[in-house]
């Protein structure tokens, strides 16, 4: 086979075949397909798609290329969960201590930041010590002890996925459908998990900016999942504006914090909730969603949630004195307030703008070995819906750079409408796909 063929073929619109898709997958770990090759692959693939056939074979080899965890020395279901990214989405970092309270094993491969999403390892990162890269001894420890474990890939757990999710990052082909499939599937299927919960975000700020593409994408999970034995539930969620009101890293573990300790914020405890109660199901530990949730609620009413969260923190290394007391963490150099030019209710906070605002800040990486601000990032202080008077604090900027900052608190500030008629705010859970269609979330 001819590597130029292969990536004219798909370039054109032809379907890979399986033996095709093993030799660029295979041939690119080896280093005999080079990865400019594969970056013109990923546009061609971009553009043109790839059907179930091909999503499922490239699922395969993706996983293929590395080993799978045997979590079978842990009794019980283990549930996973994943999401296609968003902006303030930090439901992860709630929901593992959350569903490991309520008795179920919950271990998570999660990943960096990802174009102007930000990455559940980079927030996790900025708790002082907390490891994120273990090898599968370690891993089974920390669940046995803590009941939940959110970590990197290792270097043995699918090594190419690894290397084409930095190569997307760098070559605006994130939000491919076929893409965002193999690349999860493949890292999930590796997880030894029985089960896995899929959050997938629709809106300004998803990469799924359609809500039909989401269910696209949703029946290609749970396609995959049948083809490999593994029960798939997917969740269609609104990334219309940021999730709660923290965006960039450490802010958003700070609230974190809070949620964990009985904090309220509407829409991320909703969005929460709502994917904790099917993992309690199906790990078995509820026979309803409904049942899950109202366990998962309980969780967080009576602390146990927040003592797994200081307890999985401490066996990956983690300091909790900042997570127990949030002002001792240093402060970014620099904040700038965001404030209301006009009266009325705020219509608009697009989360695509506001997003890539902090990743400008340096919440996130434009290149694959960039580094990042672990303080930078932006606090809402208005959602959608909120009545507003001129020169209200609608939103601050931190960040160590100044001129990053200012930069970022202009298109900040052009995020933001205002009318003078208050406008509904978007439902946030907007359906469970399943066999029988696309029904609508009670």
């Amino acid at each position: 086979m001819h590597t130029p063929d292969l990536i004219r073929k798909k370039r054109d619109g032809g379907k890979l075949s399986r033996e095709e898709i093993e030799f660029l997958i295979t041939g690119y770990m080896s280093g005999t397909v080079a990865e400019y090759q594969i970056s013109a692959l990923l546009m061609a693939i971009y553009y043109q798609k790839m059907n179930f056939e091909e999503t499922a074979v490239l699922t395969e080899f993706i996983l293929k290329s590395g080993e799978s965890l045997d979590l079978s020395a842990i009794p019980g279901k283990k549930v996973g969960k994943h999401s296609t990214g968003g902006v303030g989405d930090k439901v992860s970092i709630i929901l593992a201590p959350m569903v490991a309270a309520c008795g179920v094993t919950v271990p998570m491969l999660s990943g960096r930041a990802l174009g102007h999403t930000g990455g559940t390892l980079d927030k996790l990162e900025s708790i002082p010590g907390y490891k994120t890269q273990m090898n599968a001894a370690e891993l089974t420890r920390i669940l046995k002890e803590a009941g939940a474990a959110i970590v990197g890939q290792s270097e043995a757990i699918a090594p190419a996925d690894k290397k084409l999710y930095a190569l997307r990052d760098v070559t605006s082909t994130v939000d491919s459908i076929p893409l965002i499939a193999s690349s999860i599937m493949s890292k999930k299927l590796a997880e030894g998990t029985d089960a896995l919960v899929i959050d997938i975000k629709t809106g300004a700020g998803a990469f799924m900016a359609q809500e039909n593409d989401a269910a696209e994408l949703a029946d290609l999970f749970a396609g995959i999942g049948s083809r490999f034995h593994k029960k798939v539930f997917c969740f269609i969620t609104d990334m219309s504006q940021p999730l709660g009101f923290a965006i960039g890293n450490w802010l958003e573990i700070v609230e974190c914090v809070e949620c964990l300790r009985g904090k309220d914020v509407s829409d991320l405890m909703e969005v929460t909730y709502a994917l904790g109660g099917a993992m309690v199901m199906l790990g078995d530990k509820a026979a309803t969603i409904d049942e899950g949730i109202e366990k998962c609620r309980a969780a967080i009413e009576n602390g146990s949630a927040w003592d797994r969260f200081l307890k999985m923190v401490r066996t990956q290394g983690g300091d909790t004195k900042p997570l127990e007391n949030p002002d001792t963490y240093p402060k970014s150099k620099f904040s700038k307030e965001i404030r209301a030019t006009k009266a009325g209710y705020l219509a608009e906070a697009n989360a695509l703008q506001i997003g890539a605002a902090s990743h400008s800040m340096g919440a996130g990486r434009s290149r694959t070995d960039s580094s990042v601000d672990l303080k930078a990032g932006i606090l809402m202080k208005k959602k959608i819906g909120d009545v507003v008077q001129v020169n209200d604090v609608i939103a601050v900027c931190y960040s160590d750079d100044e001129n990053k900052l200012n930069a970022a608190a202009r298109a900040v500030e052009r995020a933001f409408r205002y009318m003078p008629a208050r406008t509904t705010p978007p439902t946030l859970v907007l359906a469970r796909p399943d066999d029988s269609g696309r029904p609508k979330w009670e």
